[in-house]
Order: structure tokens, then C-alpha cells, then sequence
């Protein structure tokens, strides 16, 4: 009668564990996988580009290769801006970079379609180490919002977030076809709606200042970005670069004006990502700017998350060039703040994210997209 009812008892536990497992592969990839605690990972990416502006990159597969045992999860999208190659401008020469000709960019929507379906070619255990971002749309068409709607519902299970989207850029916003993007717009403020009511945190690029100001400039989209910021107090907003670039160099008072942002008490939703080597090189430029860049990070720990900006990498030294460039302003920060800049931000951020999304597409996507 024992061996009965142990036989029984094993039989009910294999089968609820079955059902356990049934269940979440249905759900996708756990929230916790790949997570700020997961193995050893050093780090995870807020931002990384899997392709470039004519659309080609790295395989996902081989990308898992480079990411290795130092890097767990990665924010995953594409570029929305497609680079044209005009025979008449630059001939034979094919440009893969925008500042490699005067042509125009143009907006690519296909690449959200590209990110997912390689997102969907891998198993569940690596999906979990992605979290695909939503791009190719264009931020000044009121029709934008419905473009994310439509990859959610096409794409079940997949996207947390959208972006990087530009609004102001240097030598791009001037160069992409049609309509100048505006904070302005009514139509940006109609698809920062929609990530809020889905949930989608929303990675956004806008330079802090236009390039080669005068003196006595007045950095008028300051006053635009915090307009556009309190707007939205619903919406997981991550700013990316806090606003800086190539050319744009950081205001006399940047650390000031972004520790006010911190502060202020609509702006909890407001994020900064400091990613890309062009705003390495501002920050590790001198003992004092790694100081000040530390005691910011330090005093608002819970607020910046790191990220590479690195477009479709051939090898993990390349692709870790930017987090080893980072390792002084690491080496000034608190355990506490290393820690949640490098890796629990990114996934506190994105574990939410998970969330509501699959909440909201349960609640909004019908049984037959699936």
C-alpha cells in the first residue's frame, strides 16, 4: 500500500510539474531570467543596435556568442533610419553610415519584423536574455501610435519598449525625408500615450542643445524636453546620452540641470541612460568630471542604467569597448549604485515592463493573431 501511494503521490507531482512547465513556456520568457542576479553578468544593455543603417548586422545567434558570461540581458532593436544610397550623389560608393553622404534617411519600418522574427528563432531560455524594443516609425506621424499597437498585436510575447527614437539629433534630424520631428507634435505625444497605457518603456533620444551654439544661446529644447517629460508622468521614459552627442557637449551647468530634472517631483518616470563613447569621453575626460558624474549617479542611484549604443558588433572586445571606457566613473560609484546602474535598474525597469505588456496584449490581442 505505501509503494501505491508513493507511485500516486510521484505520478500527481510529475504531472503538476508538467503542467507547471506547459504554462510557462505559454507565457514566454520569465521575468527573472537573465535578471541583475542571474550567474555572473557584469552588466546589462540599455541600448545596442543588432543592425545599422542600411539594415545589415550581427546574427542573434553570434550576438549571444559576444555577450558570453559578461553581459545578461540586452535591450534589442534595430535603427529606424534607413541611409540612401543616391547613385547621384556619392556614385559607386555605397555609404552604410549617415555621415558618409549628403543623401536623405528614410524611415524603415520593417526592421521591428526583423527584430522579432529573430527574437522568435530562439529558445525560451534565450529569449529571456532579450528585451525587443519597438522603432520603426516616425515620431512626428500621428499614424505612429498605431503602428505600435499593430507589432504588439502581430507580435505577441515579444516587444517591452520602444525606441531609440529621435526626435533632435545632430546631422540626422536634418537629413531624414519629410516632416522635421518635434517635441511638440502632437503625434509624439499620442505614441508616449500609448507606451504608457501598455506599459512599453520608452527609450528616446533628443540632444540636449542644438550643435555650435552661440555664447548667449538659450538651449530652448530644455524647456521643450521638460514640457514633453511632465506630460507623460504615466510613461517609463529613459533619456538616452542625458542628452549629449558628437558635437553636442554638455552645458556649463549639465550636472545641475539633470539633478534637477531627478529632482523634481512629476519627473520620477524620467530615466537617463549613459550610454554611447561619445558620452564616455565627456565624462572620464578629467578627474573632476568623473567626480562630478559619480556624486550625481551616487546621490540618484535608482535613475541611470548603462548601456553600449554599439550598432551590430563582430566581437565581444569591440562590443565591450564602452563599458571598459566607463570603469573610472565605476570605480567612484557606491556597491549599491554600480550595482543598480549596471545591471538591477535595467531590470527593474524591463521585469515591469514584461508585465504589463503581456497584460495588456492578454487583454487586447485576440486569440486567432496568436
Amino acid at each position: 500500500m505505501t509503494n501505491v501511494r508513493y507511485s500516486y503521490r510521484w505520478a500527481i507531482a510529475f504531472a503538476a510539474s508538467i503542467v507547471v512547465a506547459w504554462w510557462a513556456g505559454c507565457s514566454g520568457p520569465s521575468a527573472q531570467t537573465g535578471g541583475s542576479s542571474a550567474g555572473s553578468y557584469e552588466v546589462n544593455d540599455t541600448h545596442f543596435h543588432l543592425t545599422n543603417y542600411i539594415q545589415e548586422g550581427t546574427d542573434i545567434r553570434a550576438f549571444l556568442k559576444i555577450m558570453g558570461d559578461k553581459v545578461g540581458r540586452v535591450a534589442l532593436f534595430g535603427i529606424p533610419l534607413q541611409q540612401t544610397w543616391s547613385y547621384n550623389n556619392t556614385a559607386d560608393f555605397a555609404p552604410t553610415y549617415y555621415l558618409q553622404t549628403d543623401a536623405p534617411l528614410h524611415y524603415y519600418s520593417f526592421t521591428d519584423a526583423y527584430i522579432a522574427m529573430a527574437y522568435k528563432s530562439l529558445t525560451p531560455a534565450e529569449q529571456a536574455r532579450f528585451d525587443p524594443m519597438i522603432t520603426g516609425f516616425n515620431p512626428a506621424d500621428m499614424y505612429a501610435a498605431d503602428h505600435i499597437r499593430r507589432v504588439l498585436t502581430t507580435f505577441p510575447g515579444v516587444f517591452s519598449g520602444i525606441g531609440e527614437f529621435t526626435i533632435h539629433k545632430e546631422f540626422v534630424s536634418s537629413k531624414v525625408a519629410g516632416e522635421t520631428a518635434s517635441l511638440r507634435n502632437p503625434a509624439l505625444d499620442r505614441l508616449l500615450d500609448f507606451a504608457g497605457e501598455a506599459g512599453l518603456v520608452a527609450l528616446m533620444h533628443n540632444d540636449i542643445n542644438m550643435p555650435f551654439p552661440k555664447p548667449d544661446q538659450e538651449p530652448y529644447e530644455l524647456v521643450q524636453l521638460k514640457e514633453l517629460f511632465l506630460r507623460h508622468p504615466k510613461t517609463t521614459i529613459v533619456w538616452a546620452h542625458g542628452g549629449l552627442g558628437r558635437i553636442v557637449r554638455p552645458l556649463p551647468e549639465q550636472a545641475a540641470i539633470l539633478e534637477k530634472a531627478l529632482a523634481a517631483p512629476g519627473l520620477k518616470h524620467l530615466n537617463i541612460d549613459i550610454s554611447w563613447d561619445e558620452v564616455a569621453k565627456y565624462i572620464v575626460a578629467t578627474p573632476e568630471t568623473i567626480k562630478v558624474a559619480a556624486a550625481l549617479i551616487n546621490k540618484y542611484p535608482d535613475r541611470f542604467l548603462f548601456g553600449t549604443d554599439e550598432v551590430a558588433p563582430s566581437n565581444q572586445e569591440n562590443y565591450l569597448k564602452v563599458y571598459r571606457q566607463y570603469a573610472p566613473l565605476f570605480a567612484q560609484l557606491t556597491p549599491e549604485a554600480s550595482e543598480k546602474v549596471r545591471k538591477g535598474n535595467y531590470a527593474r525597469l524591463f521585469d515591469e515592463a514584461r508585465r504589463k505588456v503581456r497584460a495588456w496584449e492578454k487583454a487586447n490581442v485576440k486569440e486567432t493573431a496568436r
